[in-house]
């Protein structure tokens, strides 16, 4: 019994977008030793633990456990200061990404 050869696709696979988003890139800022002085200045005030309170109880999530990030309370986009500690708050992954999601709709006129 002979094989039949099995022939590659006809259509390239795709991911399913018409237009390819650019690579993210780092924002030169946060490499700076200004924002890594501002980034360590509000991580320690924060005792390395998120600073986000909800329904009355601060966030468990700490270092080393778990990713921080010193976000500024006023962005930077919103004329917020870069590199005052005052502006920082100490929060982990999913507190920076909801916090962050809704300036961005707020930004834009939408509900956040």
């Amino acid at each position: 019994m002979s094989r039949i050869p099995i022939l590659s696709p006809l259509v390239p696979k795709s991911d399913g977008r018409s237009v390819q988003t650019e690579p993210k890139r780092v924002d030169p800022f946060y490499q700076s030793d200004g924002h890594k002085r501002f980034r360590d200045a509000v991580l320690a005030r924060a005792g390395y633990r998120c600073e986000w309170i909800e329904n009355g109880q601060r966030c468990t999530k700490a270092a080393p456990a778990h990713r921080l990030f010193a976000d500024h309370v006023d962005e930077r986009k919103d004329g917020g200061d870069q590199l005052d500690p005052a502006n920082g708050e100490c929060l982990c992954g999913q507190h920076h990404s909801i916090k962050t999601a809704r300036a961005r709709a707020q930004r834009f006129g939408l509900k956040g």
